[in-house]
């Protein structure tokens, strides 16, 4: 066994692990990658971070909130080149 801590993606590699959703980091080339956003949920107002993934382009689902449970309605837009441009919260009733 190493002596230190592993990294990643020898935890992934040896737990047979798929990488988690935000995971990503951006590469040398600019390529699009998750994004951690800072929102504020609309029913408890508590602050909270989310990933926010914009290559599959814009998208709307739904999230509970990491503090009270209750379900956002999440709407991540694009800009014209195809990254994040912003992630919008609807309460869900």
């Amino acid at each position: 066994m190493k002596s230190g801590s592993l990294s990643d993606a020898e935890i992934d590699a040896l737990y047979g692990l798929e990488p988690a959703i935000g995971a990503e980091t951006a590469s040398a080339d600019g390529d699009a990658s998750p994004a951690i956003v800072g929102v504020t949920c609309p029913y408890c107002g508590e602050p909270f971070e989310t990933s926010a993934d914009a290559s599959a382009g814009p998208c709307k689902y739904v999230e509970d909130c990491q503090v009270c449970c209750q379900p956002i309605e999440m709407e991540l837009r694009v800009d014209d080149a195809g990254n994040f441009a912003e992630l919008v919260l609807r309460r869900g009733d």
